[in-house]
């Protein structure tokens, strides 16, 4: 599946498999469709979660679907499958997933999330303590620490094999604490 669908909430999003092991294909710049793509051929089990972009142009407004987590796709793969996807032109490299169960896990919650109507996207790792740049405006070039941040409402959903992580846009009434 190259994008993922809206399931009913009784239903989980990914599917338990037994024989299969989750991996992580690094793929080459901009080849994540055309890995989704050749793993559809081959009748691999694949997932590659995407976000709407929309832009607009003198009067259009277009839709693209981006990949969630650049130059990645998870898959579903038997033991001896990792090699073929690994052949393709598309993988730089294969990631074997330590913690299945976590991964699952993690995976299916951000699964989850771009299913509904609220707006993901990749999580800048911008947090208190962290070192930054500023890139645009009047203080262009300036280099500081980030003390606090504050601004609108994000829950992090951490994917901690690819230390990667997806923010979910919402607002702070729908949230508490445990």
């Amino acid at each position: 599946m190259i994008e993922s669908t809206a399931a009913p909430l009784a239903e989980p999003v990914i599917q338990a498999v037994p024989d299969l092991a989750w991996w992580v294909a690094h793929t080459r710049p901009r080849c994540e469709k055309k890995l989704a793509e050749f793993c559809e051929r081959e009748g691999f089990t694949h997932n590659l979660p995407l976000y709407k972009s929309v832009k607009k142009y003198r009067g259009k407004t277009v839709t693209f679907h981006k990949p969630l987590f650049p130059g990645y796709v998870f898959l579903r793969l038997h033991e001896s499958e990792p090699r073929k996807v690994y052949q393709s032109d598309y993988v730089a490299n294969m990631l074997n997933v330590v913690d299945q169960q976590l991964f699952e896990v993690q995976l299916g919650d951000i699964l989850k999330a771009i299913d509904t109507e609220y707006e993901v996207f990749l999580a800048p790792h911008i947090t208190a303590g962290a070192r930054v740049k500023i890139k645009s405006g009047p203080l262009r070039g300036m280099e500081g620490l980030v003390e606090t941040r504050t601004g609108q409402t994000l829950v992090i959903l951490r994917l901690d094999f690819i230390s990667q992580a997806a923010a979910v846009k919402m607002e702070a009434a729908e949230l508490e604490l445990i």
